[in-house]
């Protein structure tokens, strides 16, 4: 006896073959993913407007839209690179050789323990990094995905990476910012710049208003371009997990692209084999994998996961093994032949790392409309309770300057890092250069560091008690 799944046309992803329990659960991975996005806008908006609104230069009732806007056009203009950073961190392939339900535990595992993470600390008002929390989360389904299936688990490689810069980003936003404060406590002249606003009539003069809506816009746009990245992989994850024939790849990307992109690399290797006198061996594989790679770009198609997960793994090889040959001295290449190569490899690398324009869409309005609500919390924390005084102006185009630079920056190089981290320590930086180490308030920075300290590992055994928990049910 046959059972056949009915077919769903889904708005954008088009005809989903799925079973009634699984379909559920796709959807609401779906919603889970716009949920953590949403959570992660006002968990973080006070990042951006916490300086705003305190030093009186934007009232909430403008500040929070206008941050709501630049986060929007952040996660649409910044990219993929840290998207498809944060997705290197799970098992993608092995996942795609196993049946959909094991990338439902996976996915549901992490999305649910970055939420409830995420819901709590926002509800104590303690700034905690939405980032930490999701990375902690994929390394422990990643962790949970090996107990249960063995092979490859965390890239620990690209997590190593990734905790680097989480690290470093918030001791680069204290210095940073204690070294621009000093530096504008001596040069300036603008006694202004230093006034602390007292009632609601103390308003900044136009041009340092000016300033501090250009540093909150520049701060909401790099959050958007990092943190709206980080929604965007998880939203991939989903529909590599459910859909993997449809998603592994990307199917838009015409085969005579990539053809040409293939026979670019054979010229120059062609060229490179008349002189291979020594037989350098980056050469012959090479060599072997453009042949490889044009035999599975044939076979592959949108309706076939393991014809589809092959031709990913031979780009994916191919790729590697171009680099190989364009960093390996043995094999003389001029500029041009190494332009060549390289042109090729970064055409090639969109097959494998991309989004789709709707899923950025819909992870750019979920984030942009998170960040118009529940912002208020965690910006006393930030505008009141991390000094001992309240915030100056100063201090407040000091701090953003340095989290908007460390940011924008983090996402050139497509790396994650926490926009709390760097703003809440670029704040402390710069109150310890203008009042010494006792402007701080030990008790709110206990708090971020506990939270800094516990976020990783709880959101790693979260995740892997929930995958434990949902791998009863397959």
């Amino acid at each position: 006896m046959h059972f056949f799944t009915p077919a769903v046309i889904l708005p954008f992803i088009g005809q989903v073959d799925l079973s009634g329990s699984l379909l559920a659960v796709f959807l609401l991975c779906i919603l889970a993913v716009i949920g953590f996005e949403f959570v992660n806008g006002f968990h973080d908006t006070a990042n951006a407007v916490a300086t705003v609104i305190y030093t009186k230069a934007l009232k909430p009732v403008y500040a929070i839209p206008w941050s709501g806007t630049w986060n929007f056009l952040g996660v649409c203009l910044g990219g993929v690179t840290v998207a498809m950073g944060i997705l290197k961190l799970v098992p993608l392939d092995s996942l795609m050789t196993l049946p959909v339900s094991v990338g439902a535990c996976l996915v549901l595992s992490v999305l649910l323990s970055s939420i409830i993470w995420n819901l709590g600390t926002w509800y104590l008002g303690i700034p905690c990094s939405s980032s930490h929390t999701m990375i902690g989360s994929m390394i422990g389904g990643g962790l949970a995905f090996t107990w249960f299936y063995n092979g490859p688990g965390v890239n620990w490689e690209k997590a190593g990476e990734i905790g680097s810069s989480l690290i470093l980003s918030p001791l680069i936003g204290f210095g940073a910012a204690a070294l621009l404060m000093l530096f504008l406590k001596h040069v300036t002249k603008s006694h202004a710049l230093f006034h602390i606003p007292s009632g609601e009539n103390d308003r900044p003069p136009i041009h340092i208003r000016l300033l501090l809506v250009t540093t909150c816009t520049l701060v909401s746009f790099f959050h958007g371009s990092n943190d709206g990245q980080k929604g965007v992989g998880l939203f991939m994850l989903i529909l590599i997990a459910f859909i993997p024939a449809r998603f592994a790849v990307n199917h838009a990307i015409s085969n005579d692209k990539v053809m040409t992109a293939l026979n670019q690399t054979e010229q120059v290797v062609k060229v490179k084999l008349t002189d291979n006198t020594n037989k350098e061996p980056a050469i012959t594989t090479l060599s072997t994998a453009i042949d490889q790679t044009k035999q599975s770009l044939a076979e592959k198609n949108e309706k076939e996961v393991a014809k589809t997960y092959r031709y990913r793994k031979q780009v994916e090889s191919l790729i590697k093994d171009i680099r190989a040959v364009i960093k390996d001295n043995k094999v003389p290449l001029n500029e041009q032949e190494k332009q060549t190569l390289t042109n090729a490899a970064n055409e090639l690398e969109h097959v494998t790392d991309f989004a789709p324009v709707w899923v950025i869409a819909i992870i750019s309005l979920s984030l942009g409309l998170g960040t118009m609500i529940g912002w208020k919390r965690i910006v006393v924390t930030i505008g009141e309770k991390i000094g001992n005084e309240h915030l100056n102006y100063a201090q407040g185009v000091t701090s953003e300057i340095v989290a908007a630079s460390t940011i924008g920056l983090s996402t050139g190089l497509g790396l994650p890092v926490s926009t709390t981290h760097v703003l809440s320590s670029g704040i402390a930086g710069a109150m310890v250069a203008s009042g010494g180490k006792g402007n701080l308030n030990n008790k709110t920075l206990k708090n971020i560091a506990l939270a800094w300290v516990l976020t990783l590992p709880v959101a790693i055994i979260l995740a892997f008690l929930l995958f434990m928990l949902f791998h009863l049910f397959i």
